[in-house]
């Protein structure tokens, strides 16, 4: 009894634990005057396991630039950013590559698909590379969970807009992540098309039980998630 009691407060101890834990981040860049330009100003936060979150402002806030420092595809002035415990700057490029991944799944606004790819091989591609022997099962499968199973030997170019964010959608849950990461995801979608696009993500979210980030500008989609960080000349701000 005194095993299982332990083993259960483990685990509900790995539950609470943040996936994203993010102190001090500042990164500054110097203008084209030599002025040092800080376009994120000690940021701060955590997002737990299985949260949705929104990361909203104005054009120029910072809020992209932080979706890539959430990443690690770039490097902050100072600060740091944890996930699952792991400091990303503590790795080098190719710790950091390894660690997304193993647990980071991304959707760009502008699908970010390779175009000499199938869906369905676009869709295995983070799966062959994490290792799975299972990848093409797992594509078809996911595909087909994104209204896509017909269309698994069509090529980006044959693919609507919609379609396509569907198969980001599709290639970023396949390898079940811990966190998905989302830059503008409707952004290049007409409104019906990008509310179905946000109806599945969401759907897959709490089916996983994925963290999920959302960088957007449509307050409609930020309200959609369950907590939202807002971003003013590269602040944190409240409201």
């Amino acid at each position: 009894m005194l095993t299982r009691t332990y083993q259960d407060s483990t685990s509900a101890a790995a539950a609470l634990a943040p996936v994203v834990e993010v102190s001090g981040l500042c990164r500054t860049v110097s203008a084209d005057n030599g002025a040092a330009l800080r376009i994120l100003d000690d940021v701060s936060f955590r997002i737990l396991a299985g949260e949705a979150v929104a990361i909203v402002g104005a054009s120029g806030s910072g809020k992209s630039t932080l979706l890539g420092l959430l990443a690690g595809l770039d490097e902050p002035s100072s600060g740091a950013v944890h996930i699952r415990g792991q400091d990303l700057f503590a790795l080098d490029e190719d710790g950091r590559a390894a660690l997304r991944g193993a647990c980071v799944g991304f959707v760009f606004q502008s699908f970010q698909l390779l175009p000499a790819l199938t869906a369905l091989e676009n869709v295995m591609l983070p799966l062959e590379l994490a290792g799975r022997g299972d990848a093409r099962k797992e594509a078809e499968l996911w595909l087909g969970r994104v209204g896509l199973g017909a269309r698994l030997g069509h090529y980006p170019r044959q693919l609507s807009g919609g379609e396509q964010q569907r198969v980001a959608v599709a290639r970023a849950f396949a390898p079940q992540p811990a966190l998905v990461l989302a830059d503008e995801p409707t952004g290049n979608l007409d409104v019906a098309t990008g509310d179905a696009v946000i109806e599945l993500m969401f759907s897959l979210n709490a089916e996983a039980g994925t963290t999920l980030v959302l960088v957007t500008h449509d307050n409609a989609l930020a309200a959609r998630c369950g907590r939202t960080l807002r971003l003013a000349a590269g602040r944190l701000v409240e409201g």
